[in-house]
């Protein structure tokens, strides 16, 4: 009995030990796989980042993104446009889409900001702040303006203080720990893994200066200066030089400093800087390591991430001044320029034929008879200097010369009689009356249209038998 419960006890451990090195493999399994999968799940690009665009109506908001998207044919909306670009992470090949919110330029609608930006997803929130380069008087006023109505849309967002300082203080630590990138300049940006319990490197940060972060909102804002592609067209029109460039580009890195915002310079037009646009939106939203340097010597490229401006660099700009000062206000020194009026002339428009037929006739029927037509004026008219009148004066005087007939007409008959008569005066002074030719006899006894013997003119001499009586 003592061997046979001896023998069963021992059964009993062997078949617990096999069964908890069997539970022991199981939690192993899941434990490895609950970590797998929260490896994956940290390497995955998150979703839900939001760009917010702002600025003046056809500043190039809408044009920005559909650059972004590389879409060529887009449609401009009103009121809160959405469009989206992808975003690419070559190490894990995944995807994601980032929201772009593009807040028309009227401030009727500021209100719609509600659906773009709420206390959820504000701190993954980026702003765009964007102004028209061609207008460079307007650019100032316009910064201040969107600034303001981000700043009041925020304080009206229901987030927790702690939640609001954390993302200041985000801002502030991003600002002070931002470092010159490398010589590695990589052509597509990679997203940088984070590692489960790495500490960060403690290294010594400066003060921020007087006048940076003075207003932080919270969210990382970025100012896009677009059409800088008319520069030239403002040297040549409006007599702008460099001295004008840089005093614009002193005052849009104050208030860069002021909201701890990054600068960039594009084109769209030549598309200039669209990809280095992508590449730091992606490294502010995503975490995607960003090596490129700043850029300040080409001023229509200009491009200077957040944390590496200071005041110091900005009074480099104060050394090309020839005729501006530091401390000149903005709005007296880039001034609009007068609206130039362009005078048109007056474009006649064509009537309808019918139309101009119909005021001719009413025209026509309101004026007198006599007006219709030119009377024939019988009268004698004195001659004057003018040859025109004084021929019609001599065909006067020929029509009163000659004899009319009952009808009112003058026979040819009486017009050849009266032409020889003169003929015959002169051969009568040179000559006699015996010279006068015989066709004067002749037509002297021709007959009229109407049968009847015509007279004879007075001029005319007798015929030659009445000379014989």
């Amino acid at each position: 009995m003592a061997s046979t419960v001896r023998i069963t006890s021992t059964a009993n451990i062997l078949n617990s030990i096999e069964n908890q090195t069997s539970d022991e493999d199981g939690q192993n399994l899941w434990s490895s796989i609950l970590s797998e999968v929260s490896t994956r799940s940290r390497s995955k690009l998150p979703s839900g980042k939001n760009v917010l665009i702002m600025g003046e109506t056809g500043a190039g908001k809408t044009t920005l993104i559909a650059k972004l998207q590389g879409v060529e044919e887009y449609m401009k909306g009103r009121g809160l446009e959405y469009l989206y670009f992808n975003v690419h992470d070559d190490d894990i090949d995944d995807h994601a889409m980032c929201n772009a919110w593009i807040l028309d330029g009227d401030l009727y609608h500021k209100g719609l900001q509600q659906f773009a930006v709420c206390g959820e997803n504000l701190a993954d929130t980026m702003a765009l702040l964007v102004v028209d380069m061609s207008r460079p008087w307007t650019v100032l006023d316009s910064l201040q303006k969107w600034a303001s109505v981000l700043r009041e849309h925020i304080d009206k967002l229901r987030v927790n203080p702690e939640t609001l300082r954390d993302m200041e203080q985000r801002l502030v630590r991003q600002f002070q720990e931002y470092t010159e990138p490398g010589g590695d300049h990589s052509a597509s940006p990679k997203r940088r893994n984070p590692v489960a319990g790495e500490a960060e490197e403690e290294c010594v940060v400066l003060p921020l200066g007087e006048n940076t972060l003075t207003h932080n909102l919270g969210v990382p804002v970025m100012v896009v200066c677009t059409k800088c592609d008319t520069f030239l067209s403002l040297e040549k029109e409006h007599d702008y030089r460099e001295e004008h460039f840089d005093f614009i580009q002193s005052h849009i890195r104050h208030f860069c400093l002021q909201y701890g915002a990054a600068l960039l310079c594009t084109s769209m037009k030549e598309n200039k800087n669209i990809d280095l646009l992508y590449k730091y939106l992606v490294h502010r939203l995503y975490g995607f390591p960003f090596d490129l340097p700043a850029q300040v010597v080409d001023k229509d490229s200009v491009f200077i991430p957040s944390g590496w401006d200071n005041e110091k660099k900005v009074s480099i700009l104060y050394e090309n001044f020839q005729s501006l000062k530091r401390e000149d206000k903005f709005e007296e020194v880039i001034v609009q320029p007068p609206v130039r009026k362009f005078v048109h002339e007056k474009e006649l428009g064509v009537e309808d034929d019918q139309v101009f037929l119909l005021k001719l006739q009413t025209l026509l029927s309101k004026q007198p008879p006599a007006a219709a037509g030119r009377p024939v004026d019988t009268t004698n008219r004195a001659p004057t200097g003018s040859p025109r009148v004084s021929n019609r004066s001599a065909t006067a005087n020929v029509a009163n010369v000659m004899p009319m007939q009952p009808g009112g007409q003058t026979s040819e008959g009486v017009l050849a009689n009266f032409f020889n008569s003169l003929l015959s005066k002169k051969t009568g002074e040179g000559g006699g009356a015996n010279n006068t030719p015989r066709t004067v006899r002749k037509s002297a006894s021709k007959v009229g249209l109407d049968g009847e013997p015509e007279a004879s003119s007075p001029t005319s001499s007798p015929p030659a038998d009445m000379e014989e009586s």
